[in-house]
């Protein structure tokens, strides 16, 4: 089973739009992960039932025991994150928020008041798509831990052992930890950008985490034909990296269309769905993939 991972080093360049594409276009289904966990999207473009979540337990959290705080202040002394406060009526308090579960305050605490516990940050999903399994994942706002919730999305993923030939990830944008946690493993990188300037920009930083894991790449071009002298430059850029380009998407209003109706655009007759179809069939002769 092959493992590609779609990517962008931004956020709004189609990125999502492409994952659906292919996993629309395959012949056959799937393995499906949409690792965007701070915003994870690709369920809107996909017909998803039968949803299943189990909890995710991120960063541990302290509370103080009010029966037996004595009120010294200690905690709050040592406490790096500004985590906790003393309200007017001299009780110490710990805002979950903040506190980032290090478990200084319960060491420093000589009453032994402060607890530290597990606390849930998300929960991790599977759901049934007509194109095979889809794991997904919602981060709760406020919490951390991004990467991790990545990596039990891809955990669940490959433990479900489906028959298939090949494991697409939807990736989040950026260069972060969910990105980082997202591209480990992989065998190969579809990288999605436009002609933008700081779509270009983000690109090479892109490139350069990819070339640490050493994971082939491949490039799909999206709203090509709208500013043709940065189209032509990334064009040329890839020709110096040595990064195949698999797909060429013109900018296409029916995308826009298809989004709002929650379906994916390789499901219309398109000029964008017919430069999909396209790109997949590379991706798939590049890797080997069956169709």
């Amino acid at each position: 089973m092959k493992t590609i991972a779609v990517m962008s080093g931004k956020g709004g360049t189609g990125k999502t739009m492409v994952a659906a594409g292919f996993s629309v276009f395959s012949d056959e289904k799937l393995l499906l992960a949409d690792c965007d966990v701070d915003a994870a999207n690709l369920s809107l473009l996909l017909e998803t039932s039968n949803t299943e979540c189990r909890p995710f337990m991120g960063l541990e959290c302290a509370a103080i025991d009010q029966t037996k705080c004595v009120g010294c202040g200690i905690c709050q002394v040592y406490c790096r994150f500004s985590a906790i406060s003393q309200g007017d009526d001299g009780i110490f308090c710990i805002n979950p928020l903040k506190c980032e579960g290090c478990g200084v305050c319960s060491l420093v605490c000589r009453e032994g008041a402060v607890v530290i516990s597990e606390r849930q940050s998300g929960e991790v999903c599977r759901s049934d798509t007509p194109h095979g399994p889809l794991f997904h994942a919602e981060l709760f706002p406020g919490s951390g831990t991004s990467g991790r919730l990545v990596f039990e999305v891809k955990k669940d993923a490959l433990n479900d052992e489906p028959n298939v030939p090949a494991f697409l990830i939807d990736g989040p944008p950026g260069i972060g930890c969910p990105v980082i946690s997202a591209i480990s493993g992989v065998d190969a990188v579809v990288l999605v950008t436009e002609p933008g300037i700081s779509a270009l920009h983000d690109l090479r930083r892109l490139v350069t985490i990819c070339r640490q894991f050493g994971v082939q790449m491949f490039l799909v071009l999206n709203k090509a034909d709208l500013d043709e002298e940065r189209a032509e430059y990334v064009r040329r850029y890839c020709a110096d990296e040595k990064i195949e380009i698999i797909g060429t998407i013109p900018f296409d209003p029916a995308v826009i269309e298809a989004a709002r109706r929650g379906e994916s655009v390789a499901g219309m007759d398109t000029p964008a769905a017919e430069s999909l179809k396209k790109s997949w069939k590379a991706l798939s002769a590049a890797m080997g993939i069956s169709q």
